[in-house]
């Protein structure tokens, strides 16, 4: 167990972290939007404590217990540990852990989400066997974020 904690260790050193459920919410907002990710698309609850460290990209973020999320655009269920970890980048966050969909009756994890090209509006979800599935942006975006995006769309 000792390795463990070692490990753990080394990949928070050096981070940036904030506690309690106001600033991790404000922090999470920050991020997502910081990498280009609509702000709906991780819906954490009671968050306790949120980490970054800017050098290796290495993210986390702990609740207080675990959550499941249905994503009514998606049709799709999922469930997010009491930790989720992830490595991001503009537009990426990839060896995920601690996200899970229902896909029929298995749950599936989430290892990577990307935007790959930001004009075609679709987020991808990949699994740890490189199989992935994508949906428009707008299923995750916040009621605030799909409204701005309308008007925005209407302008052009």
């Amino acid at each position: 167990m000792a390795s463990n904690n070692s490990k753990e260790d080394d990949q928070r050193a050096g981070a940036e972290i904030v506690y309690g459920a106001e600033q991790c919410y404000q922090h999470s907002i920050e991020l997502l939007e910081e990498l280009g990710f609509p702000k709906g698309v991780l819906p954490l609850k009671d968050l306790e404590e949120c980490g970054r460290v800017r050098e290796t990209g290495f993210v986390w973020m702990k609740q207080k217990a675990p959550y499941d999320h249905f994503f009514v655009g998606t049709n799709t269920r999922v469930s997010y540990s009491t930790e989720v970890t992830a490595y991001v980048e503009k537009f990426k966050m990839k060896k995920m852990t601690g996200v899970k969909s229902k896909q029929l009756f298995l749950w599936v994890p989430i290892t990577e989400m990307s935007i790959e090209d930001p004009a075609t509006n679709k987020i991808y979800f990949k699994t740890p066997m490189g199989i992935g599935k994508s949906f428009p942006i707008t299923a995750f975006m916040t009621d605030e974020e799909k409204h701005k995006y309308l008007e925005d769309k209407d302008k052009k």
